[in-house]
């Protein structure tokens, strides 16, 4: 028996489907299987493909480049504070608009995400996740001392130059720190966490008491730890609960695929959103750099003092995205690393643009999804973890910065104070907020490891707005190769969690159940049977 049919997508599951009912067939029944997929479109070859399929990256490049031109260009002009923030206007509400996806997205991601997997599938990849966190959060800790102490930025001099911080704020708790990331991991109110984050903050009391010797009353000052709510999403607590609500889903079989299908279809939603809003990148990039660009007071003073400093950072930005995290690709997926590389070219310009991991979230999801074929399981679950824990960029900078503040004042670190730095940068990386400048508040707990003045933070305000736009494609992409290997390492469980599904979805009581689901996922005019009693076939 010959049957043949034509295919009018590039949607192979309906032929593996037959493939595989036709091989329960007895077997004086031979069955040829032939798909011929056509298409009405002619397909464009060459330089008009290849614009065709890059012509957003292009535009988002050009959006750099234009952003860039129109703010150094009108810098001379000294505009007013009202014509900057109407020329910085398109860009705020194009970062308004990508913030916007990023809790329906992290949300819908997860759960849909874990509910597709059994509880130890997720186990492991949380695992191997989180591994995978702390080894190249460490690796951009030791990079960033290396270099720092290679190349020697700081010197005392540059402190006269620059004059002393201002920063008075008391010496950050290391401890502090890591009990307030437990806290907002395990959100006591999951609306709350939605707009506001636990923080441990030291408040200054007076307390008067009697003094009975001598009849009068006495006043003393007390500081009092005390756990506050500020302003700001709790994603980690959103994590959370979405990983532990899907995985619980999950399990409870036929009962929950109503509540996974509304989870998947509101993920396919967004992400036809974020294809929309791809498509306004290009002037929202230019108009967020030519505003950042004109914002800036005494831009060529300022780069030129801490020339150094931002040299040293960018230099290990680009080492450790072209050399390390290329040798980490490539001894795992033994690939062309800078292929990958290449396709997240438009996710890292956004990042770069916006300063914020969690702003490209959704135009990272597309590019990993559809560009670069990684498992949608995967990525719902690495993307959102790894936008709220993998700080790379952040560890290196930490790390270079403290060291930095340290020569800046004639402060000679041994081994043992750079192993604490490495130590203590690696630990307040995973503690960061994926939001912009979130590393110079960290930057506070490490130099109090060290007993380093922290008043000098304030220094490094000026040119924070530069690096911190490089360190955040670190942490960007520092997620992204994260999931390509964990896709890997996880390669036998996804494909065993594949075979049970398309086991459970194939299994069909009779013939007529076939018949009914060819009609229905192919349509009678697309399937023609044939027979000829010379080869046994027969014309159906």
């Amino acid at each position: 028996m010959l049957i043949s049919f034509q295919c009018a997508t590039k949607n192979r599951s309906n032929i593996d489907s037959l493939k595989y009912l036709f091989a329960k067939m007895p077997e004086e029944n031979t069955v040829k299987i032939e798909c011929t997929e056509h298409s009405d479109k002619k397909e464009m070859t060459g330089a008009k493909k290849w614009m065709s399929e890059n012509l957003l990256l292009l535009g988002t490049l050009l959006g750099v480049a234009i952003g860039a031109i129109i703010g150094f260009g009108l810098r001379p002009c000294n505009l007013s504070q009202s014509s900057i923030m109407l020329i910085s206007y398109p860009g705020e509400l194009f970062m308004r608009l990508l913030k916007l996806i990023i809790l329906p997205l992290i949300i819908s991601s997860l759960v849909a995400g874990s509910a597709s997997l059994n509880a130890k599938l997720n186990g492991r990849i949380a695992v191997r996740t989180l591994i995978y966190f702390l080894i190249t959060s460490i690796i951009n800790a030791i990079l960033g001392v290396v270099l720092v102490t290679i190349i020697h930025p700081g010197h005392p001099g540059l402190k006269e130059t620059l004059g002393d911080g201002t920063e008075n704020r008391g010496a950050t708790s290391m401890l502090d720190s890591l009990l307030d990331l437990g806290r907002n991991i395990v959100a006591d109110n999951i609306f709350q966490a939605t707009f506001q984050q636990a923080h441990t903050a030291y408040i200054n009391t007076s307390v008067v008491t009697f003094n009975a010797e001598n009849g009068t009353f006495d006043s003393s000052e007390l500081t009092e730890r005390q756990i506050n709510y500020r302003a700001g999403t709790n994603t980690l607590g959103i994590v959370f609960f979405c990983l532990i609500f899907g995985t619980i889903l999950g399990t409870l079989g036929e009962k929950s695929k109503v509540v996974i299908e509304f989870f998947t279809v509101t993920f396919e939603v967004v992400m036809k959103f974020v294809t929309g809003v791809m498509w306004l990148t290009p002037f929202g990039i230019s108009s967020v750099i030519a505003g950042k660009i004109l914002s800036v007071n005494d831009l060529a003073l300022v780069i030129s003092n801490l020339a150094c400093f931002i040299a040293t950072v960018v230099l290990g930005v680009f080492i450790y995205q072209l050399i390390i995290m290329q040798l980490i690709y490539l001894l795992f997926l033994r690939k062309n690393p800078f292929k990958f590389y290449a396709g997240l070219i438009q996710s890292t310009c956004t990042a770069f643009a916006t300063a914020s991991t969690a702003a490209a979230l959704p135009i990272t999801f597309r590019l990993m999804n559809d560009k670069l074929k990684i498992d949608t399981r995967i990525t719902r679950f690495v993307l959102p973890i790894g936008c709220n824990i993998n700080m790379d960029g952040t560890a290196l900078f930490v790390a270079i910065a403290s060291v930095f503040i340290a020569q800046m004042n004639g402060i000679e670190l041994g081994f043992g104070e750079l192993v604490t730095v490495c130590f203590t940068s690696t630990a307040a990386s995973f503690s960061s907020a994926s939001v912009p400048s979130a590393a110079l508040v960290l930057l506070l707990m490490v130099l109090s490891a060290i007993d380093t003045p922290v008043q000098d933070v304030s220094l490094l305000f000026a040119v924070d707005w530069i690096v911190d736009r490089f360190r955040t494609t670190n942490n960007m992409l520092g997620d992204c190769y994260a999931a390509a290997v964990v896709e890997l390492l996880s390669k036998k469980e996804l494909m065993a969690a594949d075979a049970i599904l398309q086991e459970s979805s194939l299994d069909y009581e009779d013939g007529n159940s076939l018949r009914n689901s060819i009609s229905k996922d192919l349509g009678p005019s697309e399937i023609v049977i044939r027979d000829d009693k010379r080869n046994g076939t027969n014309n159906i």
